[in-house]
């Protein structure tokens, strides 16, 4: 009796929900694959109906979705994409969420309160994932509520890299905008050789969302040029602070680094107007050109997130991506 030969050859499968399409096909194009061609519409009442026009049958697939505005569309939108991919039997599913959507809503202020990032993972493993990929969450132990891999990219070496071709690394003192930063901004100092640290002590009004109070700076500032480090800009009400205070306190240039470039209304004209040399974020999220100003930089993440899925497709280490940390 003749057996069967098994071929056991891997297929990467690259898809594209409709948040961030730019981001997708650029990935696409350093990883030399094509996007796999989607039909995806919303019906009258707003359902989100979604089909994949090739067979993805034993691939390894990875879904590209940034979760921008409106957020909960979109991320309603990657979860019918993985069930879609579950049921038409592909091996592995691979959730990249460049923005991971509700990552601030991590723990439980007061009472009553939900852990919607908890719920997000929960949302993903139902829907069939097997692996998670985000770049910088808002806290690390994020990692912790999906029940599966999930490889935290960081963007630190990007913005650093740009950096340092901007400023004298000698003058320069990270600034983290408020406590919960610190951590990240240790980071940042050991990326550029050392350099010292400060931050921002303030307050928050937990019943007001987007509200923040600088107090006082914390740490030698005066000047010296000051990077302001964060994993996002929303309102843009912290860092624009955080500014202020730094220069009140003598600082002699501000710039602000963040990964996701949220700027919700009104962040565009608070930064227009800010006290600001120069605000650096990643494409993380779609910024379209009527929300750009003259002093924003926006680096690409895409060879980031390249690297990681060509390493998680060849079973190869995304921790060593970054020297370790992740």
């Amino acid at each position: 009796m003749t057996g069967m030969k098994r071929t056991t050859q891997k297929n990467l499968m690259l898809f594209s929900g409709r948040a961030h399409p730019e981001l997708a096909r650029e990935v696409a194009e350093l990883l030399e694959v094509d996007l796999v061609p989607t039909t995806s519409y919303n019906f009258a009442n707003g359902e989100t109906y979604v089909r994949f026009e090739e067979s993805v049958r034993g691939c390894d697939a990875f879904v590209i979705q940034s979760h921008s505005a409106p957020i909960n569309e979109w991320i309603m939108e990657q979860l019918i994409m993985t069930d879609a991919l579950k049921r038409a039997s592909a091996k592995r599913i691979t959730m990249v969420t460049p923005f991971y959507g509700y990552a601030r809503q991590d723990k439980k202020h007061r009472g009553r309160e939900p852990i919607s990032a908890r719920l997000m993972a929960d949302l993903f493993h139902t829907a069939g994932a097997d692996r998670l990929m985000a770049v910088d969450l808002h806290t690390a132990q994020t990692q912790g509520f999906f029940d599966g891999p999930v490889d935290h990219l960081l963007a630190l070496p990007v913005l650093s890299s740009y950096i340092e071709t901007r400023v004298d690394t000698s003058l320069l003192t990270v600034v983290a905008p408020d406590s919960g930063r610190v951590r990240v901004a240790e980071q940042w100092a050991d990326r550029l050789g050392g350099c010292p640290l400060a931050f921002i002590h303030k307050t928050r009004d937990v019943n007001v969302p987007n509200s923040v109070v600088a107090n006082r700076v914390v740490g030698e500032v005066e000047g010296r040029t000051c990077i302001v480090v964060d994993d996002m800009i929303d309102t843009g009400g912290t860092v624009v602070k955080a500014a202020d205070a730094l220069l009140d306190a003598g600082a002699s240039d501000v710039i602000v680094a963040a990964t996701h470039g949220v700027l919700s209304d009104p962040a565009v004209d608070r930064l227009k107007n800010a006290r600001i040399r120069e605000v650096v974020v990643t494409n993380t999220l779609p910024i379209p050109q009527e929300r750009r100003f003259d002093s924003l930089t926006v680096l690409s993440i895409a060879p980031l997130i390249a690297r990681a899925i060509r390493e998680v497709f060849e079973d190869g280490s995304v921790t060593s991506l970054f020297g370790g940390v992740s």
